[in-house]
């Protein structure tokens, strides 16, 4: 009884943002376990990852509160930040390795590259909107990412001068899957991208570079906002 009493005396002098730092692990934890590994994905690192990355500091202040339900959010621009599960459902299908070199299309948030630049060495991401990806860069540096690479510009043509990539990842339902980015993988490379019509069934499609052939598989049913170009 004693004891109880002295915690809640302590918890009570303690400053606000700790508390809720407090709050924020517990409920990433629950989202790890319960929306995440209940599911089935499995592989370590990405698991480590998502426990790791604060994802209440990529959506808007009053939306912190939600930020570890299992449900996209918007960040403005039209554009969301994905449901947990599906971050982490597509970052277990690239099959990363830590001296891997990755491609994002659609930065958004920041969140999935934050989350892979927590496994790889290297993430270069690209925004179309301008005021996303200038927000973005800035939340970056204040979170010290330093191996997060942000450019601003049509992800349909990706990142040349940085090519070949070992992986890319892009985040938002493109009618087809764009010439450049098969160009700019790595033979031996993955690909996952959501595939489908605004309106219409999008699936989530993993593809294989292998030497000059290239091998597409469909995975699961999702919804993405659509690709959208310059």
């Amino acid at each position: 009884m004693h004891m109880f009493n002295y915690c809640l005396v302590a918890a009570f002098f303690l400053p606000a943002g700790l508390m809720l730092e407090g709050a924020f692990e517990e409920e990433r934890l629950k989202m790890v376990t319960k929306q995440i590994q209940y599911r089935g994905v499995s592989d370590k690192a990405t698991l480590e990852a998502m426990g790791e990355v604060p994802r209440h500091e990529f959506v808007p202040s009053e939306l912190e509160k939600y930020a570890y339900n299992d449900r996209p959010l918007p960040i403005g621009y039209g554009q969301t930040i994905s449901q947990p599960y599906i971050v982490a459902y597509m970052t277990e299908k690239l099959k990363l390795e830590p001296e891997h070199r990755i491609l994002e299309i659609g930065t958004g948030s920041g969140y999935q590259a934050a989350v892979l630049a927590e496994i790889v060495e290297q993430v270069y991401t690209v925004e179309i909107i301008p005021q996303l990806a200038a927000r973005t860069k800035a939340k970056m540096k204040v979170l010290s990412s330093k191996n997060i690479h942000i450019k601003q510009g049509d992800g349909f043509h990706g990142w040349e001068e940085e090519a070949p990539f070992d992986a890319i990842i892009v985040t938002a339902a493109a009618s087809f899957i764009p010439p450049p980015l098969i160009d700019q993988l790595k033979d031996g490379g993955r690909m996952i991208i959501p595939v489908g019509s605004t309106f219409g069934p999008q699936h989530l499609m993993l593809v294989t570079k292998l030497k000059d052939k290239i091998r597409t598989k469909r995975l699961i049913p999702v919804r993405f906002v659509p690709f959208t170009r310059q």
